[in-house]
């Protein structure tokens, strides 16, 4: 069954009887479940990158003293850091939900 199908796709020969339901129920618990911290997830990565493109402009002045290599620490911040950190972020979100999906597709296993 693909993880996106909606429960009442979901092809069951004992869709009548109370163990039917009752494994409907399940699947929706768990599907409810697996997006519940996908979005938790997706929440907290929003924050960082907020916090990242906040910070970098919010104290940019403060840091435009303090050089490297001649150029200001605010330009290599908000040019290299904020990308470098955004690439984090992205690698950290496919990693994370590779392993929450592969979780939910083995529960859905189990429970078939």
């Amino acid at each position: 069954m693909p993880i996106d199908a909606a429960p009442s796709s979901v092809p069951d020969p004992a869709a009548g009887t109370p163990a039917g339901a009752e494994r409907r129920a399940r699947i929706v618990a768990a599907r409810a479940r697996h997006w519940a911290k996908a979005r938790r997830l997706v929440g907290w990565l929003l924050a960082l990158w907020l916090a990242t493109s906040f910070c970098t402009v919010f104290f940019a002045r403060d840091l435009a003293h303090l050089s490297v290599f001649g150029w200001p620490l605010s330009f290599y911040l908000a040019a290299q850091g904020a990308s470098l950190t955004y690439l984090a972020i992205i690698g950290a979100y496919a990693w994370r939900m590779r392993v929450l999906d592969r979780a939910f597709a083995r529960q859905l296993g189990d429970e078939a």
